[in-house]
């Protein structure tokens, strides 16, 4: 019987150890990344998969929700002293800005801003926008109107046959009234206009899209990429970006001024500004932030989409108001 000496035994379980510490090391190194975002399951996942194969080392985790439980949810965590989330990506700007406006977000300059317009960042530098995604008008195709501007929808012709998201239940729909009201050319007239025409504003997007699909309601107002989507799967439907404008949500992201990963955190929002991010935006179907990266196909060129003046400071200051006097002329 060869009897091992206790030396090369100990010499051989080194020798294991070693190779086990060289398998286990970069787990071990890896940076952490804590994301909470209102993106839909399979962007997000998306989103993730392209940033972590970018950055290897780099292990994400993240919470999915619609934003306003989102934001209830850093409330809570924050009351109860705990501080878990690092980097934001919600729907709207407006979100972020009551975040900003209680010292919650970090300052950051993205090399990359070059390339985005003034009006889809913040200034000094609190949120970037990582996508344009616009209310305009959509209309069936046997439908006997082609609108064209808003205030087509309060003619005779369309009376009793237009479908609207509620500003009362979607964000989105929130913004484009907190961007008519404050326009001279609309202000609340056009939405009593509206109101008068036999407008009945219900739910969100998606049952507008449903309506107008189905031709039960053959107009509506609602976001581009949802109905640009569904006209490519061959729904029988079209979208107009009315001339006088439209009003833009840009699903921001923001890092947590008490992120556990800061610089983590910078490069996951230099990489959603990045070529690479927005073309994967691109991918996904929504009209990219970044002005060098091509929209998907079925979107018009990028001159024929005119945002209507916004501002998120305004917004949040205005919005209770806003939904209270919605609620007043549409419940009348």
């Amino acid at each position: 019987m060869t009897v091992t000496p206790f030396s090369a035994f100990r010499s051989g379980r080194s020798a294991l150890a070693a190779v086990a510490f060289t398998l286990v090391a970069p787990l071990a190194s890896a940076e952490s990344l804590m994301l909470y975002t209102s993106q839909p399951n399979t962007d997000a996942q998306q989103t993730v998969d392209a940033f972590e194969k970018a950055h290897p080392e780099i292990d994400v985790q993240w919470v999915r929700d619609g934003t306003t439980r989102l934001m209830t949810r850093l409330e809570a965590e924050r009351a109860a002293g705990q501080n878990r989330a690092d980097v934001l990506l919600v729907a709207d700007a407006v979100s972020l800005e009551n975040l900003r406006q209680q010292d919650l977000l970090a300052q950051y300059r993205p090399e990359a801003l070059a390339h985005y317009p003034d009006a889809l960042y913040d200034p000094k530098g609190y949120y970037f926008g990582t996508k344009q995604i616009a209310t305009g008008i959509v209309y069936h195709q046997r439908a006997a109107e082609q609108p064209q501007r808003w205030q087509d929808l309060t003619e005779p012709a369309y009376q009793g046959q237009v479908a609207m998201p509620s500003p009362l239940y979607s964000g989105a729909a929130l913004i484009h009234l907190d961007s008519m009201v404050n326009d001279d050319r609309f202000g609340w007239a056009y939405y009593q206009a509206l109101f008068d025409n036999g407008v009945t504003p219900n739910g969100g997007n998606g049952g507008v899209l449903k309506q107008v699909a189905a031709g039960t309601k053959p107009y509506g107002v609602m976001v581009d990429f949802m109905a640009l989507r569904e006209k490519a799967k061959g729904s029988p439907i079209e979208f107009v970006y009315p001339e006088e404008g439209v009003s833009v949500v840009t699903e921001p992201v923001a890092i947590m001024k008490a992120a556990q990963h800061p610089e983590a955190a910078q490069q996951f929002v230099d990489f959603l500004l990045s070529r690479e991010g927005q073309q994967l935006i691109s991918e996904q179907g929504y009209l990219p932030a970044r002005d060098d990266v091509d929209a998907p196909e079925g979107y018009p060129d990028r001159a024929q989409i005119k945002p209507l003046p916004f501002s998120a400071t305004r917004a949040l200051e205005q919005a209770e108001d806003e939904k209270a006097r919605f609620a007043d002329i549409f419940s009348s």
